[in-house]
């Protein structure tokens, strides 16, 4: 895919995509620019699409497994791009992050116990925690102007007795921090002090802009990785949502036994047929498409800057570290999340994704998804600039 692959605008209406149908359907609204939901509007790499193709023309679509080939491919990729060596019995295949949240949940906590948060955070995590019948503790991110840090003496100072695990977003969604090696180290501390199991939710962990770098929070030391569960998918580094398939990383054997066990009540533990082909060939011939792909966002994110600061200063973007959801603060516009809701949605007609979405923090930003061709952003601006400007 040359540079300019990423520049082809795709019509996706009509495909039963979330993104765009679901939104036309529940606001009734035709001309909708939808730039909320983490998927991206680019096709998935050319050996992807032949991996697929290929599967759909064996013509028998049977009850499928993963493949040692499909393991083997996803252990080469986390050792290639992030240093990271785990044996093949560490591995658990899951049909999605959000469906692994869930059955830790279950797996490490009681029902009425409370699981450690830190939002603004995607919100599935909450919502999980809740639907489970456990209460979220929130330890709000500090924000330090733009850019947000975790709170560590809030978390000391009002630690719960009942919270047993800790739900951490690396890279983080939706403030876009790659968190440091240091940062981890003292939230594994904390976690290491309060006997808390650390979930590490680090499906974002390829797409890290140029000048960062994601570390995984299991290469911290030994004894951080035996309290951590860690969920990774090829889905969101390339586009691949709509199959499913995802990979939880548990060293510890009491920790996956435990895990193991929670997952016979939720799921079969049968692959997607196309899920497995589609991953096997992103992780073996990915790459160079991943490659363009982070300094096309990274050429979104300054194309966002310069329209910011050109045509409507008030709104103040935040440093974008990893992910290709930009956080937006709209507060200097001085509307409320109502007025502000209604002017994108019917005068910019423009679906972002609301901060409060996100929880405690979220009030008065919104995230808008970078992952699409620079002129459908452009337009989305110019339509948001119009409304607000």
């Amino acid at each position: 895919v040359p540079m300019s692959g990423f520049d082809r605008i795709i019509d996706r209406r009509g495909t039963a995509s979330l993104k765009w149908d679901f939104s036309r359907r529940l606001t009734g609204q035709d001309g909708l620019l939808p730039l909320w939901v983490a998927d991206m509007d680019f096709p998935a790499p050319e050996q992807v699409i032949e991996a697929v193709r290929r599967r759909a023309e064996h013509g028998i679509y049977g009850y499928a497994l993963e493949p040692d080939s499909y393991f083997e491919a996803a252990m080469d990729w986390l050792r290639r791009r992030h240093g990271w060596r785990i044996e093949r019995e560490w591995i658990i295949a899951a049909p999605g992050v959000v469906p692994s949240i869930n059955v830790a949940i279950q797996a490490f906590t009681a029902p009425g116990e409370r699981v450690v948060i830190q939002p603004p955070v995607y919100y599935p995590f909450a919502r999980s925690i809740r639907d489970n019948g456990r209460e979220p503790y929130e330890n709000p991110l500090r924000a330090e102007g733009l850019r947000y840090a975790m709170d560590y003496e809030q978390l000391e100072r009002s630690f719960d007795p009942r919270a047993h695990l800790l739900i951490l977003c690396s890279p983080h969604n939706p403030v876009g921090r790659v968190w440091s090696p240091g940062e981890l180290e003292r939230l594994g501390e904390a976690c290491l002090k309060h006997d808390l199991v650390l979930l590490s939710d680090e499906i974002h962990h390829d797409l890290v802009l140029p000048g960062f770098r994601h570390t995984v929070t299991a290469t911290l030391s030994e004894e951080l990785a035996r309290r951590t569960v860690t969920c990774v998918s090829a889905t969101k580094t390339f586009n691949l949502a709509g199959l499913g398939g995802s990979l939880v990383v548990i060293s510890d054997p009491g920790l996956r036994r435990r895990f193991e066990a929670a997952t016979k009540a939720v799921w079969t533990g049968l692959a997607n047929a196309f899920a497995v082909a589609a991953a096997e060939a992103a992780w073996r011939h990915g790459e160079g498409w991943l490659e363009r792909l982070l300094a096309y966002i990274r050429d979104n994110y300054v194309f966002l800057i310069q329209f910011l600061q050109e045509r409507l200063s008030s709104v103040k973007p935040a440093p974008l570290e990893g992910t290709y959801l930009a956080w937006l603060d709209f507060r200097g516009l001085g509307l409320s999340a109502s007025e502000l809701r209604e002017r994108l949605l019917k005068k910019a007609h423009v679906w972002l994704d609301e901060g409060t979405l996100f929880g405690a923090g979220g009030e008065g930003f919104q995230r808008v998804n970078l992952a699409c061709p620079r002129a459908t952003l452009q337009e989305a601006l110019e339509r948001i600039a119009g409304a607000l400007g």
